[in-house]
């Protein structure tokens, strides 16, 4: 007899069609049955070991989050319902271009000073990989979700050439060909890069070019965080579709956003320029998160020069006084390219969280100057995140309708104040933008979270429901669905989505969270 039978769904395929009402049959972890209107047709129904009515409720392909910063979360979290319990089955990491992999003793070290602010420091994990293959491997040990990985290209530059802003030699560049192409062959499903973020962001056009070539014969795909969400934000995004048209390579636009007010309603401008490369034949897709609020590191938006050697570099320069006034000219008048090139509104930064539990009370508070952020740079040793209230909601709306639009929410699950993006991105497409709004129908919207990204990862039998497909499903209330989270309460869960399953088994089972750990890295398709 069959594992489980799934009775009377709404059945939202991931395709983009119409819905339709089903018996789904699941057995050893995957759809091995679809009986449609079943009841109506007064048809001999299937039957399994457990039968689940869902009257009322949508059956849907498991949500992919195509940019994910659980890389560490993953490991340290076993429940971690801030994923599952949206109905998150799958989650892409190695994001931005930082991660702890392919990395040696000394690039580990840094990278996790580095980006602290994203995944903490780390103190609590046994680093016990170095390459892409081990990472994975340890994934493979059970994780509450499924997890792709991205080569991090300013990983890969570090460990070949360090935090020094220069082009890499001849011998460096061959040594980041050889890792990318490791970490592809081990399992990564692309490369991603952080163009605003050291080191990743003093490699030239020519040195990703190169990069990409790599990636592109492997099948994978190029996700770039390009250099500019700001001040020149369309010609940055006009590069990266140059770049991986000149190496061959498919592209996929991270937090595909326009903001800041120098991009306030350009949005279509964005989509035009993506029409036009789409019409040539190039091969594009993007996410996005439904919020304004951005969120990152507070040292993130110090100018490049002054992020050159690494952390204690940085530490050292904001120690002394004539650099620390160049670096507050360059925020406030210049327009750091740290900061996407315009000059830095401080009333828009609100701090999200710290390392250092003696500022706590700082978190929730909007910055009122240079000298409060260099005091906090200094005393939380880079550690520090923050909000910035610098998105439009016209530009939201608009890129969610693409053709190519994806869901990721850029979730950021440290600090004490985190984007309520994290726990809600998923229910608030569904309820906020489908239910509420009409932006996106449901089939729609679920196209865009599931079948479209798993397209993208090349992911045969995941996005879909159909016979023979992963059985990593979510059943969710049309009526009810919604984003427990909030600015005042980003840790709250979702209402509405009573059941999750990955593999077949329930992560989630009647609106809790189980003790099942279902997950496993998904390695790229040859």
């Amino acid at each position: 007899m069959q594992d489980l039978v799934i009775r009377d769904a709404e059945v939202v395929d991931g395709s983009g069609a119409d819905s339709y009402r089903a018996d789904v049959v699941v057995d050893e972890g995957r759809i091995v049955a679809i009986v449609r209107e079943a009841a109506a047709a007064g048809c001999q129904r299937p039957s399994a070991m457990r039968e689940l009515d869902a009257d009322a409720l949508v059956l849907a392909p498991g949500f992919i989050d195509m940019h994910a910063h659980s890389d560490l979360a993953l490991l340290r979290d076993p429940d971690h319902s801030a994923k599952a319990a949206q109905g998150v089955t799958l989650e892409v990491i190695g994001q931005d271009g930082l991660s702890y992999a392919p990395v040696d003793d000394r690039t580990l070290t840094e990278v996790r000073r580095a980006i602290t602010g994203w995944n903490g420091h780390g103190d609590d994990i046994d680093f016990d990989w170095r390459s892409v293959g081990e990472y994975l491997d340890r994934l493979d040990r059970g994780i509450a979700v499924n997890a792709a990985y991205l080569i991090p290209q300013g990983t890969v530059r570090a460990l070949a050439v360090g935090w020094e802003d220069r082009e890499a030699t001849p011998a460096e560049l061959d040594r980041m060909r050889q890792l990318v192409a490791e970490g592809l062959e081990q399992g990564a499903v692309g490369m991603s890069s952080g163009l605003t973020y050291t080191p990743g962001m003093y490699a030239k056009d020519a040195e990703l070019t190169e990069l990409c070539r790599v990636v592109a014969s492997y099948g994978g795909y190029y996700c770039p965080h390009h250099r500019s969400y700001g001040a020149g934000a369309l010609e940055a995004y006009e590069e990266m579709v140059a770049l991986t048209r000149e190496a061959g390579c498919a592209l996929h636009l991270a937090h595909a956003t326009m903001n800041f007010g120098v991009n306030k309603g350009r949005a279509p401008e964005l989509l035009g320029l993506l029409d036009k490369a789409l019409a040539a034949g190039a091969d594009i897709s993007l996410d996005t998160y439904p919020y304004t609020p951005g969120c990152t590191t507070l040292a993130a938006l110090l100018p490049s020069w002054a992020s050159e050697g690494g952390p204690e570099a940085v530490l050292a320069r904001l120690r002394d006084e004539e650099t620390a006034e160049r670096i507050r000219h360059h925020l406030e008048v210049i327009g750091s390219d740290g900061c996407h090139g315009v000059p830095i509104e401080w009333e828009t930064i609100e701090i999200s969280g710290v390392s250092d539990p003696g500022l706590a009370s700082c978190v929730g508070t909007r910055l009122d100057g240079w000298a409060t952020a260099r005091h906090l740079l200094l005393t939380d040793r880079l550690g520090t995140t923050i909000l910035q209230h610098v998105g439009h909601e016209e530009n939201v709306r608009a890129i969610m309708r693409h053709r190519v639009h994806t869901g990721g929410s850029d979730g950021i699950l440290q600090g004490t104040k985190p984007h309520p993006r994290a726990c809600g991105t998923f229910p608030q497409y569904l309820g906020r933008y489908v239910r509420e709004l009409g932006v996106l129908s449901l089939e729609e919207c679920v196209a865009h979270l599931t079948g479209r990204p798993a397209a993208r990862l090349r992911l045969p039998d995941r996005g879909l429901i159909r016979e023979g497909h992963q059985a990593d499903l979510v059943l969710f209330d049309p009526r009810t669905v919604a984003a427990g989270s909030t600015y005042e309460k980003p840790r709250a869960l979702p209402t509405g989505i009573p059941y999750v399953l990955i593999d077949g088994r329930f992560v989630i089972e009647d609106g809790r969270r189980t003790d099942v750990l279902a997950g496993r890295a998904v390695r790229r398709t040859p």
